[in-house]
């Protein structure tokens, strides 16, 4: 039958009873395949992993610069790993290191999530925040704050 219909038979599923088949043009399903994979990555969100690095001496004024990056980072829906590198003798106070990650924690948990709490690795100690999932009222709250700026303004 697929040859007088000059198509393929297609075995669809092989450990069926009986197995099943299929008459088709292989190469136009195939093509199908393909374009339906393709239209479904432009769709994908991907998620890059971006580093912010502090030091255990780092003055108020840098933290928050680094801080805002954070928020920034967490904004546009990316995950943030805060970092902090210890050298030579550093490595005795890695309890302020700790402190300084668990105060951006704390200064940043109503923008985020913590995937992995403060953890050493070595001479490194770092955590790992993801963006807080917001149900599509982001948006509105952001226009709404910057109308009355505007009308301020005015």
């Amino acid at each position: 039958m697929a040859r007088e219909k000059n198509l393929d038979l297609v075995e669809i599923s092989p450990t069926a009873t009986p197995p099943v088949c299929r008459i088709m043009d292989y190469g136009k399903f195939l093509y199908q395949q393909e374009k339906k994979e393709r239209e479904a990555k432009k769709h994908q969100k991907v998620i890059t992993v971006k580093e912010v690095k502090f030091r255990i001496n780092v003055d108020d004024h840098d933290y928050e610069t680094k801080k805002n990056h954070v928020l920034r980072f967490l904004d546009e829906g990316d995950k943030v790993k805060a970092t902090i590198f210890f050298r030579g003798r550093e490595m005795t106070r890695t309890n302020l290191g700790r402190q300084i990650l668990e105060r951006l924690i704390k200064d940043v948990q109503d923008k985020s999530i913590v995937e992995f709490r403060p953890r050493q690795e070595g001479n490194t100690l770092h955590a790992i925040l993801a963006p807080k999932k917001v149900e599509g009222g982001k948006q509105p709250a952001q226009s709404q704050a910057a109308a009355p700026g505007r009308a301020n303004q005015a």
